[in-house]
């Protein structure tokens, strides 16, 4: 079990703090304890999988947890820590849904992976990039439906995600250009 489908399971975002897991699981494993539900199958599998789920993601947070706490208080350094392994593993994952989901144009799926990876891994250039892409892909989404404003505001969100990328750049100027918005 991956760590997204962890975070599915307990019907949580990616960018969910430790807390959140934990009130999540306590109250999915409220619903479907197989006391409650005495000789229901299918409840004490979905509480297998939400205990498994809980078990994966208290294991992540006790492993980068670890880390900050054995740190010397030491002035910040300007790079950012090297992402875990489960970051990483996470990270590739939700590359390839977001393949899938830019492929099957599901645009708002795409969007907020994108938007809770960012939040996960911050200085992650990679996944600034394929926010970058997904806003790009949106907006010319929205443009081809004649949505103009909305088209021109994931456009500027695209610059936003990754204003060093200059084919983005120029892609996106490119289609800024070509939007007419009458004054108002």
């Amino acid at each position: 079990m991956n760590l997204l489908e962890c975070y599915e399971i307990l019907g949580l975002r990616l960018d969910a703090e430790f807390d959140a897991v934990k009130a999540a699981y306590r109250r999915l494993a409220r619903q479907c304890h197989p006391d409650v539900n005495r000789g229901d199958r299918q409840a004490e599998s979905k509480f297998i999988r939400i205990t498994r789920a809980y078990k994966a993601l208290a294991e992540n947070q006790r492993l980068t947890g670890a880390t900050n706490v054995w740190r010397s208080p030491q002035p910040q350094t300007p790079t950012p820590p090297a992402p875990s392994d489960l970051d990483q593993q996470l990270k590739w994952q939700s590359y390839e849904q977001l393949q899938v989901c830019l492929q099957q144009r599901r645009y708002a799926r795409a969007i907020a992976l994108m938007e809770g990876l960012a939040y996960r891994l911050p200085h992650d250039a990679e996944v600034r990039q394929w926010q970058g892409i997904t806003y790009l892909s949106w907006g010319t989404h929205l443009l081809q439906q004649q949505q103009h404003h909305k088209a021109r505001t994931y456009l500027r969100k695209a610059l936003l995600a990754d204003p060093h990328n200059r084919k983005l750049r120029q892609r996106v100027e490119g289609l800024l250009e070509t939007i007419l918005i009458p004054a108002i």
